[in-house]
């Protein structure tokens, strides 16, 4: 065993990849991600003893979070990026040690080893590599718990690094990274007191998520419902995949007038809803489907592929040359646009020239999706929703929110979709939607079957609006609502998602195509006493006993 890495569904076999990922990632990739991780513990360690003594630690909180979106699934495959940061992350942890020492704090007589390890010299990390990564912790209960905590993070992290972009930081999310990572250290901590951490990391996603909503919304406008061509035009274009709208922002203002269009792809696709980015008039559609047909998609679009966050599949040569990744994104051999300086835009003068040089897309597909049915949209029809409700012709809502994914039992959701009675609702997020929102499955007095709310993290706007019905109908919590939770999951921002709406109290939430490896039986049973968690099985069964509710 060369590995071990849990934290996607995709993992092998449903247990753990144990030579490369099943996402493309080598050993020593996920290696030198367990010991990044292990440091950052370290960089927590310290953090949360200036946190009780009232020491800021907002930069250091910054350091954790970037590093820890670089570790999720399919966002960085560069051994020599996660070298180079794990010498970085010690720097940033020793000089918080020793801006704590200059305060005249004490530190603790017996110190973690995350807080004292150096890696001098790569046969060091290597060795280190076989002790730090998630099975050094021996009792599986315990694991599971801090794995869920840690991969629950990694999404916030996500949030509040595309919210921080837009100038939107929040307080207690920055401090609560210190806090739960320590808390992964302390073998004192009991089963009870890491489920309880594990529904506060829920309750900090909740504010991530509502930060970023705040910062998306605030810049570019409330999404408003919008008709987005998928087929193509006779120009050169852009593809732009992953989840930053102001990366994407950045690339439309420096296209303008120059005879380039720019697409979205996967979950860029809610771009178009917002009006500040959707005035753009080269901002012409969306190019393919989800991230796991990439593959395809970005071979047919034959211009530049512009990665702004993960969802990266390792790249075939015949198309290799034409990706440009940022941000947290890495992958060896590939053009790397570097981070905007203060008060500036990046740079995508490379692009733009590529683009230039390209055919135009390949057609691979005509017609037309919708997004842009975010709380405020959906609110500002409340009266119509509440009324057909109340009349019949809505019989229940069903949120198939979460991750698309390549499985051929992803089909599931598909098919689970089509057999829905006409009389449902699908409200969506996420890149899950794209099993179904090609369907034309129609509407209900004017309200279209499939409500896109936008991507993961406005899973929010899911939660903002079964709050408001539940309001409206005067009901105590949402679970009183003609409402059910199928939804499927892939990676960490995923869990951040399913821990959120945990600690808001809902109830019945079926996960599927798998439930994670990496909870253990006996979480499994707590979540299932405390919230009827539970697995997809089959369509009709499923299909059956959410509409017998």
């Amino acid at each position: 065993m060369s590995m071990y890495c849990f934290q996607c569904q995709e993992t092998l076999n449903n247990q753990g990849c144990v030579k490369v990922g099943v996402c493309g990632k080598t050993s020593e990739v996920a290696n030198l991600q367990d010991q990044l991780i292990y440091l950052c513990k370290g960089i927590a360690f310290y953090g949360q003893l200036a946190i009780d003594h009232e020491i800021s630690v907002k930069e250091d909180a910054f350091f954790i979070a970037h590093s820890l979106f670089t570790t999720i699934t399919n966002a960085n495959f560069d051994e020599a990026y996660f070298v180079q940061r794990i010498q970085e992350a010690i720097v940033v942890r020793d000089s918080l040690r020793n801006r704590l020492i200059e305060f005249g704090i004490k530190l603790p007589d017996t110190l973690p080893d995350a807080a004292v390890w150096q890696s001098a010299q790569a046969k060091a990390m290597d060795e280190k590599a076989e002790t730090v990564g998630v099975l050094r912790t021996q009792n599986e209960d315990v694991r599971s718990l801090r794995e869920l905590i840690v991969y629950g993070v990694k999404g916030i992290a996500a949030y509040a690094e595309h919210a921080h972009s837009l100038g939107r930081d929040d307080h207690e999310v920055l401090n609560f990274f210190m806090k739960s990572l320590a808390a992964t250290l302390d073998d004192m901590r009991s089963i009870d007191e890491l489920v309880a951490l594990s529904m506060e990391t829920g309750t900090v996603a909740v504010k991530a998520m509502a930060l970023l909503d705040g910062a998306n919304t605030a810049t570019y406008g409330h999404p408003q419902p919008t008709r987005v061509s998928i087929g193509v035009r006779n120009r050169p274009g852009i593809l732009v995949t992953g989840h930053d709208l102001h990366d994407l922002e950045d690339l439309l203002v420096q296209t303008q007038g120059e005879g380039i269009d720019i697409y979205t792809h996967g979950e860029m696709l809610p771009a178009h809803g917002y009006p500040e980015l959707h005035k753009y008039e080269h901002l012409v559609g969306n190019y393919g489907g989800a991230w796991h047909e990439q593959l395809s998609d970005f071979e047919a679009f034959q211009g530049p592929i512009l990665l702004t966050t993960n969802c990266l599949i390792p790249p075939k040569a015949t198309y290799r040359d034409r990706v440009y990744t940022t941000g947290a994104v890495g992958f060896p051999g590939l053009t790397h646009i570097a981070d905007r300086e203060p008060g500036k835009r990046k740079d995508f003068k490379i692009l733009i020239e590529h683009a230039k040089r390209s055919a135009s897309p390949k057609e691979i597909e005509t017609g037309y999706v919708q997004t842009g049915f975010a709380h405020n949209a959906v609110l500002s029809i409340a009266d119509t929703v509440i009324s057909a409700v109340k009349q019949g012709a809505i019989r229940k809502f069903v949120v198939m929110a979460g991750c698309d994914g390549r499985q051929q039992s992803r089909g599931y959701f598909t098919e689970l979709a089509q057999k829905l009675p006409h009389d449902t609702v699908i409200l969506t997020a996420g890149c899950a939607k794209y099993r179904y929102n090609k369907l034309g499955l129609g509407e209900i007095v004017g309200i279209p079957r499939v409500l896109d709310a936008g991507q993961c993290n406005d899973s929010y706007s899911l939660v903002v609006i079964a709050q408001a019905l539940a309001q409206a109908f005067e009901l105590d919590d949402i679970n009183q609502l003609p409402l059910a939770f199928d939804i499927g999951w892939y990676e960490q921002k995923a869990v951040a998602v399913l821990l959120a709406l945990l600690s808001l109290g809902v109830k019945g939430i079926r996960l599927g195509p798998t439930l994670p490896a990496f909870v253990s039986a006996n979480v499994l049973d707590v979540l299932v006493k405390n919230f009827a968690i539970d697995g997809t099985t089959t369509v009709d069964a499923d299909l059956e006993a959410m509409m017998a509710v």
